[in-house]
């Protein structure tokens, strides 16, 4: 098994970008910032050495998969 690889924000972009998911600064930006319930869209956390926003690489990878798969399986036939 891997070791978790956390990312920043920026990355986590880049991630997305490859996968074919072009998003802007501001649109991840507001994946990533707390609702007026303190919800994120996406499970990122502010890194306790560095403050900055980050994600575990996999976990990022693994939403956009289990949506498709949900789409998938929504399918009419």
């Amino acid at each position: 098994m891997e070791p978790p690889k956390y990312i920043r924000i920026d990355q986590a972009r880049e991630v997305l970008a490859e996968m074919g998911i072009e998003l802007s600064e501001r649109q991840i930006k507001r994946a990533a910032d707390p609702d007026p319930n303190g919800k994120r869209k996406l499970p990122f956390f502010v890194d306790p050495i560095d403050g900055r926003l980050k994600i575990e690489k996999g976990t990022l990878v693994d939403i956009y998969r289990k949506a498709q798969i949900e789409a998938e399986n929504n399918v009419r036939s």
